[in-house]
C-alpha cells in the first residue's frame, strides 16, 4: 500500500511538470548528447560555463513565454504576428527557419538512433548487421501509428518515460566510469579555448540548449496544458525543473567525456564511436545503457520536432491545435519522410546535428527580442508586465544570443 501511494505521488508531481518534461524531451536528444560529449572529450570542463547560462537563459525565457500566454490567452506566434506592424513577416520568418532547423536535426537525430540501434543489435548478436533502413522503418510505423490515433496526453506520458530512461542511463553510466572528480572541479574555470571549432561548439551548446523552438513551443505546450493565470507558480517551477534537468543531464554527458576521454588525451568524432570508447571504460554494460539513453533522448526528440509544423501553422492563425485533422496528418508524414534522409545522404548525422543546432543558435534573437517587447506591453500584460530583475535577464538573453550568433557564424565562415 505504501509502495502504491509512494507510485501516484511520484505520477502526480511528474504530471504537475508536463510542459517541462515535454521540453526536456525535445531539448535533449541526440544532438545535445553528441555536442556535450564532443565538448568534454575536447576542452574539459572548460566550456561547462556556456552550458550553465545557457540553462539560466532557457529558464529565464521559457517562464517568460509561458507568462505571455498565460496572461493572453494566445499562442507565441499568434501574440507576434498580431501586436507588431510588420508582426506577421516576423512570424513566417520564424516558422520557415525553425522548420528548416527541425527537418535537419530530424534526419541526423534518426540517423544517430538508427545507427547507434545497429551498433547495440551488433553487440548482442555476435556482428548481426540490420540495414539502418529497416530500423528506421520500423520506428517510423510505431511513430506514425501513435501520432495518427495519440493525443497530446498519450505524448506527455511516453515522453515521461522515455525522459526519465535517458536521465536513469545517463546517471548510472556516469557512476560506473567514475570520472575524476578532482579533474571536473579544475576544468569548470570559464575560458574560450583558441582551439579551431571552440567557437561553434559554444553556439552548438547555446543552440541544442538554449533553443529557439523550446520557447515557441513552450507557449504551444502551456497552452495545451489548459493553464491560466492562476497557473503562474506553477508554470515558473515547471520551468525550473525543466532547465535545472536539462543541466544536470547535459552536464553529466560532458563530464562523463571531460573524466575519461579527454584525462587520456582521446577525441570524439561521433555518437557510435562514444560507444566504441566507453565500452573498454565500463564494459559492455555500459555501452548498452549508454545506446538506450541516447536512443531514449533521440526518440523523444522526434516526437516534438515532427509536430512543429502543424502546431506552429495553429499558433500563427490562432485556430486550435488538431493533429487529428488532414492537414496535420499530412504534414506529418511528410516529416516522418525526412527521417529517412541519412539513408540517401553521404553526410553523416552527427555533421548534420551540429550544423543545425548552430542555425539554432541564429535563430534565438528572432525570439528574445520580441519576447522583450511583448511581456511589457501594458495594453497586453495589464498589471502582469515584466518587473526589474526579469527585464535585466531577458536583456541579458537577447546580448548572449546576438553573442553566440556571432560565434556560429565566425566558425562556418
Amino acid at each position: 500500500m505504501k509502495n502504491q501511494t509512494l507510485s501516484k505521488k511520484i505520477l502526480l508531481a511528474l504530471s504537475a511538470v508536463g510542459p517541462g518534461l515535454f521540453l526536456i524531451g525535445y531539448n535533449i536528444g541526440t544532438g545535445s548528447v553528441t555536442t556535450m560529449a564532443k565538448t568534454g572529450a575536447e576542452h574539459g570542463m572548460g566550456l561547462f560555463w556556456a552550458l550553465v547560462l545557457s540553462c539560466i537563459f532557457t529558464y529565464i525565457l521559457m517562464v517568460a513565454y509561458g507568462k505571455v500566454t498565460l496572461v493572453t490567452g494566445k499562442t507565441a506566434l499568434f501574440n507576434i504576428k498580431s501586436e507588431f506592424k510588420y508582426g506577421w513577416m516576423l512570424s513566417l520568418y520564424i516558422i520557415i527557419a525553425l522548420i528548416i532547423g527541425e527537418l535537419l536535426a530530424l534526419i541526423g537525430v534518426m540517423g544517430i538512433v538508427a545507427d547507434l540501434v545497429q551498433e547495440g543489435i551488433r553487440l548482442a548478436f555476435d556482428g548481426e548487421i540490420v540495414d539502418t533502413f529497416w530500423i528506421i522503418l520500423f520506428f517510423v510505423v510505431i511513430l506514425f501509428f501513435l501520432l495518427w490515433y495519440g493525443r497530446y496526453q498519450t505524448f506527455e506520458k511516453i515522453l515521461t518515460v522515455l525522459v526519465v530512461l535517458m536521465g536513469l542511463s545517463f546517471l548510472v553510466v556516469f557512476f560506473m566510469v567514475k570520472p575524476s572528480f578532482s579533474s571536473l572541479v579544475e576544468g569548470i574555470v570559464p575560458s574560450i579555448p583558441g582551439t579551431p571549432g571552440a567557437l561553434g561548439l559554444i553556439a552548438a551548446i547555446t543552440g541544442t540548449t538554449c533553443s529557439a523552438a523550446v520557447f515557441i513551443m513552450r507557449s504551444t505546450v502551456v497552452a495545451e496544458k489548459g493553464w491560466g493565470i492562476e497557473n503562474l507558480k506553477e508554470e515558473k517551477k515547471d520551468a525550473a525543473v525543466s532547465a535545472s534537468m536539462m543541466l544536470l543531464l547535459s552536464g553529466a554527458i560532458m563530464a562523463v567525456a571531460a573524466g575519461t576521454l579527454y584525462v587520456s588525451g582521446q577525441t570524439l568524432e561521433n555518437t557510435v564511436e562514444m560507444i566504441g570508447l566507453f565500452e573498454p571504460i565500463g564494459g559492455k554494460v555500459a555501452a548498452f545503457i549508454l545506446i538506450i539513453g541516447i536512443a531514449g533522448a533521440g526518440l523523444s526528440t522526434i516526437f516534438p520536432i515532427v509536430l512543429i509544423a502543424p502546431w506552429l501553422i495553429a499558433d500563427y492563425r490562432g485556430t486550435p491545435r488538431n493533429i487529428h485533422s488532414t492537414s496535420s496528418r499530412i504534414l506529418i508524414f511528410i516529416a516522418l519522410l525526412f527521417t529517412f534522409g541519412t539513408v540517401f545522404l553521404e553526410e553523416r548525422p552527427p555533421a548534420l546535428m551540429v550544423f543545425s543546432q548552430a542555425f539554432q543558435a541564429c535563430i534565438l534573437p528572432a525570439v528574445a527580442i520580441p519576447i522583450f517587447i511583448l511581456i511589457n506591453k501594458k495594453t497586453l500584460m495589464n498589471q502582469y508586465t515584466a518587473k526589474m530583475k526579469w527585464n535585466i535577464g531577458i536583456v541579458a538573453v537577447i546580448l548572449f544570443s546576438l553573442l553566440t550568433s556571432w560565434f556560429a557564424i565566425t566558425d562556418f565562415l
